[in-house]
């Protein structure tokens, strides 16, 4: 038996503890929980929740009169805009967001309205707090940069010959969601011309008017692999890849024109010839046994063709069935294979129509009127289509050319508008869009959203392909996006 002594003692203490408790709980203050901005850094939240993300603006009961630009969330953020993207990771220099916000001249591109709208201003070092999270790639609160997680995302990409720089695109949300410069030369127009995706889908390959490289890019997260000098002359237009993904044939536009054959697994020049053989080329193919090359002359009634082992020169093919003559009356522009490779199809910039010719003894075999000035194609297998961009086809006040669809085998065809100055264009089958780049370098065309780095921007625009309604959606992207490729 415990002794009352004890059991007071024990009391005691336990009521002592219990004070103690008491004490603790009802005299210490809770900490304040770290609020959480949306996702965002906090130091980039407190600004876009104070300043961006407000009543009126762009929030969430507010963003759909406000360019559809919802900053509620990292997540929203990148769901972009009525016009594309306003953040690309890594790039503020791109990034529409940092235009409106900024009023300070060191800092970037000013651009009108200024950012918070009948608001103050950011400040100097704001502004530079969300320029420097946009550089470091846009991280969420946990780090996560938007679009890193899977290195085999279908893209597409748009090259801006304005700018050297390469737009890549989501296909899944047609966003824009990462900017490369491409090039080598610091502060020198290098005026890249085609983009080129190799069969198997794993690099993509740029040639530049004014420069004498080929450059070599991952697909996965489109780093730069290497590039290869083809000689001394520039002008290179177009590039073909063979469909085992191993050689590269390059192609210069002058009067004394040159082809190029690459080793592109190596990155090293096997041949470069021309030394007047040929001239005013541009157009590059390969036939589908990949033994010949035919190279469309810009200039006159018929193109090129030589082997690819090149034992037997270049020999011309009219098209029209006259003697060849640089005189300009056709003026073929570029060339693609069906899809059995039995025929080839040569737009014709001059006479406004595309040429069918038969592979195995080059005759024509039917002409089909376009729309003006035809120039790029896309091919859908699937649909047995041919898709031809026709960059002066009169339009409306807001439109300037068209695309031209031909069947492949009956060779029936409709014209549809589409933006301003079409140029390249590119087939997602699996998400059913024609891609097209409208160029808008006239001053006349429609008023880009904002002005970017390197002078007036341009837009790609999409068709349902099975519809061949345009989208109303656009996307603005830089100068000149002059030629586009999907990756397979």
């Amino acid at each position: 038996m415990k002794s009352k002594k004890q059991i007071h003692v024990k009391l005691y203490l336990v009521g002592i503890i219990l004070v103690c408790l008491l004490n603790f709980l009802f005299s210490c203050k809770k900490d304040p929980s770290i609020p959480v901005f949306g996702d965002y850094p906090n130091e980039v939240g407190k600004i876009i929740a104070n300043k961006c993300a407000t009543p009126g603006c762009h929030n969430n009961s507010s963003y759909q009169a406000a360019a559809n630009l919802n900053l509620s969330s990292f997540k929203t953020l990148f769901q972009g805009s009525s016009n594309g993207s306003p953040v690309i990771p890594f790039r503020s220099d791109f990034s529409s967001l940092c235009y409106f916000i900024n009023t300070y001249s060191d800092l970037g591109p000013i651009n009108n309205p200024s950012m918070p709208l009948n608001g103050a201003v950011l400040s100097k070092e704001e502004v530079n707090t969300i320029k420097t999270w946009v550089n470091q790639g846009a991280p969420d609160i946990n780090g996560n940069i938007m679009w890193a997680d899977n290195p085999n995302r279908k893209k597409y990409y748009v090259l801006n010959q304005g700018c050297d720089v390469v737009t890549v695109f989501d296909a899944n949300t047609q966003l824009p969601m990462r900017y490369i410069t491409v090039g080598n030369k610091t502060n020198t127009p290098e005026l890249p011309h085609m983009i080129k995706i190799s069969p198997d889908g794993q690099y993509w390959y740029v040639v530049f008017v004014a420069n004498t490289i080929l450059q070599k890019y991952k697909t996965s997260d489109d780093s730069f692999v290497g590039e290869i000098n083809l000689g001394n002359d520039q002008n290179w237009n177009t590039i073909t890849i063979s469909n085992d993904s191993k050689k590269a044939y390059c192609v210069s536009w002058q009067a004394s024109s040159r082809l190029a054959i690459i080793d592109i697994e190596h990155m090293v020049l096997l041949h470069n010839v021309g030394g007047g053989n040929f001239s005013d080329a541009h157009g590059v193919a390969l036939n589908s046994s990949n033994d010949t090359i035919y190279i469309t002359r810009q200039t006159g009634n018929y193109i090129y063709k030589i082997d690819t082992a090149l034992n037997n020169g270049f020999q011309e093919v009219s098209l029209d069935g006259n003697l060849p003559n640089q005189t300009s009356s056709l003026d073929p522009h570029e060339i693609t294979f069906s899809p059995d490779g039995t025929k080839y199809f040569v737009s014709c910039q001059k006479s406004n129509e595309v040429r069918v010719m038969n592979t195995n003894n080059d005759a024509l075999l039917h002409t089909i009127s376009t729309g003006q000035y035809p120039l790029e194609f896309a091919k859908s297998i699937i649909r047995n289509k041919l898709y031809v961009t026709c960059e002066n086809d009169p339009g409306t006040s807001n439109t300037l050319g068209s695309v031209t669809v031909i069947d492949m085998t009956t060779y029936q065809s409709s014209n549809y508008h589409v933006g301003y100055q079409p140029h390249g264009i590119a087939i997602d089958e699996t998400n059913g869009y024609l891609i097209v780049a409208n160029r808008n370098i006239l001053s006349n065309g429609p008023a880009p959203h904002h002005t970017g780095v390197c002078g007036r921007n341009g837009f790609v625009n999409y068709f349902d392909i099975n519809t061949m309604q345009l989208l109303s959606k656009k996307t603005e992207v830089a100068s000149d996006p002059y030629s586009v490729i999907v990756r397979p």
